[in-house]
Formats: C-alpha cells, structure tokens, sequence
C-alpha cells in the first residue's frame, strides 16, 4: 500500500511543491539553496504514523533526524492529499462525493447506512461568538461531527467534512443535500438511527428509521414486544456502520482529543479513505482465495 500511495500522491506533491516556488519571485537560480532533508517518501511515512499511532511532530522528528517545523510542514502538506483521495469501493474506483456515492449504491442495488460520529476538540478562547456551537448536545464536550455512509457490509464509502458538533444529524444531512439526492436520484434503501427520523418523509421512504412508538400511554400488552422485535431486527442491520466507525476511531489521531478544529476535516476524511482501500484490498484477496 506505501508504494501505491508514493505512486499516486508523489507526483501531486511535486506538482504543488513547483507551484509554490514558481508562485514567488526568485533570487537564486533554479536549484540554488539547501535540499530536502526529508524526501517523500519519508514524508509520507511520517504523516501515516501521525495518523495511526498519534505521534507527536517531536517524536517524529527525532526518529527522521530532522527538526519539529520540517516535520509540521510535511504533514500539513500530504494530509490533504490523503485527504482528497476519497473512498475505494473497488482496485481503481474510488468515491470522493456523496452524489458519487449515491449513484454507485443505486446502480448495483446496494444498501447504505448513514450515522453521525464526532471526535473531541479544544474549547474555542473565551469571548468567541462561536465558541458554543462546538459543546455536543449529546456528550456535552466540545466536539466536531461528521457524517459517515457505509455499505451493509461495513464498508467505508463516505464519510463528510467535519462540522461543529452542535448540529444535529438530520440538520447536517440536509445541509450535505442527502434530501435532495435520495429525491432526484436512483431507487435505493438507506439504513439510519433514531437521530434521522423524519427524513423518510422527505425522500419518500429510501431513508429508513425505527419504528415510532405509536402508544406512549397504556399501550396494549401486544404492541410492547412487537415494537421492541421491530426496533432490534433494524439495529441488527445498521449496526455494521458502528463497526465502520469503530474501525476509524482505532486510528489513534481520531481516539484523542484533538487541539486543532481546523485540520479535522482532513484527518477524519484522511483516515476513512485509507481504512477504505485497506478493506477493499482485504475484500479482493478474500474473493481470489
């Protein structure tokens, strides 16, 4: 998997490093001044580990012989190229927006699963108007929220850029403009929690909750285990995208709380399209065996 990544991400980095150098006047001739310590290879190296293992830029730049700031470089500029590479559903197909993701789930008659996943970060400084739209209604922390679609197998096909964590999940579904592409789009079922309800109504029934409990008072002794069976064979077959979830927050940078709000976006996208393109590596060499 490295060598795919140094393959696919070199030349793009290469690309932008020329543009920035070109984008300023020179006072040295091409090629003039120190060279790079830190090649791409190891560069991606180290974001990887950052990633995974959420080392610090100082453990880091002590095991690559280089200074922290090198170090800081290198990752704010290969994380968004990973970042931007989207989800793997198959060897060369990768997913990068939700429409694509729609699309591709109604053509082959798949079944997607939507939930909401949030990743705990620093509290904005006192006096900031935005500072209370990051506390999470549900755990009460200061959080982001991102919304993640798999597959019925759990495989990560989407997942979207961070928003504070204040916003409930219908609200950030719609602002992904999920409603409007359930509506205009191809005929599939997509599995959500409680946290979606409502949007069934909204996309003629391709978004699929659990049941309402239609007797709040003195319900009749039938109804109780009727809806308690209903309410678990739905979770029975959306609790794969918690497995999604789970396999993301096993990267450590996703695990910890988080300093910077700002670079969420990238790290949360980042870890769901190399977790895509390893299960989808490990789903191929299942079906050649």
């Amino acid at each position: 998997m490295i060598a795919e990544l140094v393959a696919e991400i070199g030349p793009l980095w290469h690309e932008r490093h020329q543009a920035v150098l070109t984008a300023r006047p020179r006072r040295r001739a091409g090629g003039a001044g120190a060279k790079h310590k830190l090649v791409f290879v190891d560069r991606l190296l180290a974001t990887l580990v950052h990633l995974r293992h959420g080392a610090t830029h100082d453990v880091l730049a002590c095991w690559f012989g280089v200074d922290r700031s090198t170090i800081t470089r290198a990752i704010r500029e290969v994380r968004p190229l990973l970042a931007e590479r989207g989800c793997t559903v198959a060897p060369g197909q990768r997913l990068r927006t939700l429409a694509e993701v729609i699309d591709y789930l109604g053509a082959d008659g798949h079944i997607g699963i939507i939930d909401g996943t949030e990743v705990r970060v620093r509290r904005p400084a006192a006096g900031r108007k935005d500072r209370e739209k990051y506390i999470s209604g549900k755990n009460k922390q200061n959080a982001v929220k991102s919304m993640v679609l798999t597959d019925a197998d759990g495989r990560l096909m989407f997942c979207s850029p961070a928003e504070p964590a204040s916003v409930a999940d219908i609200t950030h579904a719609r602002k992904l403009g999920l409603v409007k592409l359930l509506a205009d789009g191809p005929a599939l079922e997509i599995l959500a929690d409680a946290g979606y309800q409502g949007l069934g109504a909204q996309t003629s029934g391709r978004v699929v909750t659990p049941p309402h409990r239609k007797f709040k008072k003195n319900p009749p002794e039938w109804y109780g285990e009727m809806h308690e069976r209903q309410r678990k064979a739905h979770s029975s077959r959306r609790i794969r995208v918690e497995h999604g979830i789970g396999h993301m927050k096993n990267w450590r940078s996703l695990a910890r709380h988080h300093g910077r709000r700002e670079h969420m976006s990238d790290i949360i996208q980042a870890v769901a399209g190399l977790l895509s393109h390893q299960q989808t590596a490990t789903m191929s060499s299942c079906t050649r065996t």
